[in-house]
């Protein structure tokens, strides 16, 4: 018996599928995953106005005051990540919806920082299009051994 339902939303990759263990949900709680993007918010609670949770990824679909009193189901607000700027936190106080947010994230972000000044040090993008244009090794890239890194 479906007690609750929660709507994953934004997985244009499809991936969310195998980046949690699903079965560890409590018997009754019917997940579905959605991998399209929907800005209009008629179409938006038109899809959404069966789920009692909704897990947002990062920033990408907002929830205003306007969409979330039009979401009477809905208890539980979760975002990918500690906050989310484009959800109205006031307005789901208000209405009685929980929002809370996912641990982890940081390391993500340091190494994909790392990835993009070593990128850049490298000239990684700039040589790859050269490669694929029949070109080779066009430009000197600067090594990060004995260099000071600030970041501001």
């Amino acid at each position: 018996m479906i007690e609750l339902k929660l709507a994953i939303l934004d997985d244009y990759q499809g991936t969310a599928k195998d980046l949690a263990d699903w079965s560890k949900l409590p018997a009754g709680v019917e997940v579905e995953f959605f991998q399209d993007h929907i800005v209009d918010e008629d179409q938006l609670v038109e899809r959404l106005g069966d789920f009692d949770l909704v897990q947002g990824m990062r920033e990408r679909t907002p929830f205003p005051r306007s969409v979330l009193s039009r979401l009477p189901n809905l208890r539980l607000l979760i975002t990918t990540g500690r906050r989310n700027a484009s959800f109205d936190i006031e307005a789901a106080s208000e209405l009685g919806i929980t929002v809370c947010g996912t641990n982890g994230g940081g390391e993500g972000t340091t190494e994909l920082t790392w990835g993009l000044i070593l990128a850049m040090l490298r000239h990684i993008p700039e040589e790859e299009r050269r490669s694929r244009a029949g070109s080779w090794g066009t430009t000197v890239g600067i090594g990060v051994k004995g260099k000071t890194l600030g970041l501001i």
